[in-house]
Formats: C-alpha cells, structure tokens, sequence
C-alpha cells in the first residue's frame, strides 16, 4: 500500500486491474486505492509478471502492506500460436451412418460491457442510486465522471429512491473514506489536519514574502493571448509557476525531500498544484517536470489535473512524487498566503491576488500590477538567505516573461 502523502496512513483496496500472471510494464495502473482524499489509480513501478494478489478488494490495510508480489519477466514461458494456414482435410473411413448430431446448445448470454467510469463516479453512483450504463459520459474517453452522475441525479424525478447510507461494518477503521459525502470530507479534514499539525510539531519553518513587480509579464500575456483562440489562452497562474519551476531547478536546497533526518535534492522539478475539492478539502498532486513543459503545455498539463483532481482519476504516482508546492488564494481576493510545508518536502510557495500596487518608479508613484509570494522553508535544510535568493530568481524569471 503506497504512501499518498505524509497524512496517509491507511487505504482500502477498491479494485484490481489485473490478475495473476498478468505483464505489466513500468507506469501501468494496476489497482484502484481509496484514501481519505478519493479513489487513486496505483501504478506498477517496474516491468514484471504478477505472481500473487494478498489483499482483496474491499479490503482497508495500512500504509507498507503488502497488497501484491511482482515477479521478473524473464524466464516465463510463453506459448506461441500456431501460424494460420488451411485446415487439414479429414477422411472419413467407411462404416455405418453416423447417428443424427444433437441439437446445438443456446449460445450464451453476451457479457456485461463494463462502463467506463471513474473510482469516484461509482462511489457516487451507488450512493444515488444510478445506473451507470444509462448515462453518457463526459470523461477521457467517455468515462463517466462525478458530475455526470450528479447531474444525472439532478435531472431525475424528485421520486428518484435513493438508498441508505449502509452502517458501518464491524471491525471498521474510524475515518476511513466509506460513506456519506460528508463523512468523507470530514475525514479528508482530518487527515489533513493530522499532516499539518505534524509539520508544524516538527519542522522549523521560517517564512518570506516578496512583492514581484508583473507589468512586463502582464503586457506580454496580453500581447500573446491576443493571437489564441479563446479555449488556448493562457492563464496569469501558468507563468507563475512556470517561473516558480525554473527558479526550483536553480534551487537545489528548495526542490526535494527530507527523508529519515537526510535531505535528498530531487534532479527534476514535479511541481505540486494545491487544488480545492467542490465538497470541501484540498489536494496537491504534481506536475511532473514543469520546468521543461512548454507555457502551452503546461496550461494544458494544469487543466487537466484539476479535472481529474475533481472527478477522482489522480494516479499514485502524481501524488506521491511532488518535490515542492504552490498555492494560491489570489482568486478569492486573498493578498498573501503564508503555508505550512507538506513533508517530506522542505518548502511551499504561495501567491496573493495579482492587483495594481502603487510603486514609485523613476520618481514618480504609479499603479504596477504585482503580486505577493510568499516562502514558507525548513530551516533545518536552508535558511532565510538562500530563501531570499530564491524569491528574488522567481521574480527576475517573471520580468522576463519571454524566456519563460
């Protein structure tokens, strides 16, 4: 049972994708993990054959479980099929009459097709009431998603029956994310409470704020979105961290993780994305390499991972591998956001709401739009120079939006 972050500390096994003696290669979904933050895609982390499965569906285990064992793919037999080609004629001897062949048996019945939905989507769908092959899904691929449930609920008849929420069985881990909506976002709230109160006990946190001077970024945003089709242009938050990624990768000590009382810098930058849930609750999954995805590509990257965040299609991988975050309040007017960092990683980056400040410039005071980044840092891996220098690379990538 993989670790999903440091406020994990069980999940249940929602379902398998595979079965014994199965391939899998590196990065292929392998089992569906249930958390007090949604339903998680767990992938495999290297080639292999599946040997066992130890833990069943259904089943909540701790964090370090084993749930499955992986063998190497080597050394498997494998049995080739026969080249096609034309059947063999068959003689018949002489003899007497066969005796009359029986009437064929009933073909049978044509298997259920599975619908193709999200973890999240069937939770949702059994608590309803709704049957996911009536509707028509609005996911990659088809997929059926949360909303489409919801919004298939809210299109039904008020006389639409939807069953009780089932008593807890015996033996059940308390918070753990079966049930109604709103014992699931309290247990969310729990475990993300239990995660802060543990950074706050024990990292020595220090915190910096810069006021980053936007004109130049905001006058070439413009310029550039000018020239996009409206569902193409980029938003304010992309640059930010776009510049917040290149500034991590000159910032070893700010981008990485500290692990049994060892700091271990992280050669790639997967940037974590603090996104709010519609009932209540905040992840953060990563996005992996931003600093080398393009302004486009990571608009695109950004999008889609508040879409899968909300409709319950996270992979393990995306929330597990962040190696610094971001946070913004700047939408819902909040000027500066001072953060706790999410351990193992040893900072957090927050943004205000970007607003013409007044500035003196060339002797004159006039209205700039900026806006306020805040540093929250470990002390026991940097300090508040180093932490300094890294705001101060932040803003000088943002005056130079072209090179972002």
């Amino acid at each position: 049972m993989p670790a999903l972050g440091a406020d994990m500390e069980a999940g249940t096994l929602v379902e398998w994708k595979v079965r014994p003696g199965d391939r899998v290669r590196r990065g292929q979904v392998i089992a569906v993990v249930e958390t007090a933050k949604g339903a998680i895609e767990v992938e495999v982390w290297e080639d292999g054959v599946v040997r066992e499965i130890r833990v069943a569906e259904g089943t909540r285990v701790p964090v370090g479980t084993v749930l499955a064992v992986l063998g190497a793919a080597t050394g498997m037999a494998e049995v080739a099929e026969p080249a096609a080609g034309p059947a063999p004629a068959v003689v018949t001897p002489p003899g007497p009459a066969p005796a009359p062949a029986p009437a064929p048996a009933p073909a049978p019945a044509p298997a259920a097709v599975r619908v193709r939905a999200s973890p999240a989507a069937r939770a949702r769908a059994r608590e309803l009431g709704v049957d996911l092959a009536g509707l028509r899904g609005s996911g990659p691929g088809g997929a059926v998603t949360v909303a489409d449930v919801e919004a298939a609920v809210a299109g039904a008849p008020a006389a639409l029956p939807v069953p009780p929420v089932p008593p807890r069985p015996a033996g059940a881990v308390e918070g753990a994310v079966e049930g109604a909506p709103a014992a699931r976002a309290a247990a969310m709230r729990q475990a993300i409470g239990a995660a802060m109160a543990r950074s706050k006990r024990e990292i020595p946190h220090y915190h910096l704020d810069a006021e980053l001077d936007l004109s130049a970024a905001m006058a070439w945003l413009a310029r550039t979105n000018q020239d996009r089709p409206v569902a193409e242009r980029l938003l304010p938050a992309v640059l930010l961290l776009k510049a917040v990624a290149l500034a991590a990768r000159e910032a070893p000590d700010m981008n990485g993780l500290l692990v049994d009382g060892s700091f271990r810098p992280s050669p790639a930058v997967h940037l974590g994305v603090a996104i709010s849930l519609r009932r209540g609750g905040l992840v953060a999954p990563a996005i992996h390499d931003a600093d080398r995805l393009s302004l486009p590509d990571l608009m695109r990257a950004l999008a889609d991972l508040v879409a899968r965040t909300r409709s319950g299609g996270l992979r393990s991988s995306e929330l597990a591998d962040s190696t610094l975050t971001v946070t913004s309040l700047g939408d819902l007017g909040v000027d500066a956001v001072h953060g706790i960092i999410y351990p193992p990683q040893v900072a957090l980056v927050g943004f205000g709401r970007i607003a013409e400040r007044p500035r003196v410039v060339a002797g004159r005071i006039e209205a700039v739009p900026t806006v306020i980044a805040s540093l929250a840092g470990d002390h026991r891996v940097s300090d508040g120079l180093s932490g300094a220098r890294f705001l101060a690379e932040v803003g000088r990538r943002l005056r130079e939006p072209e090179g972002l």
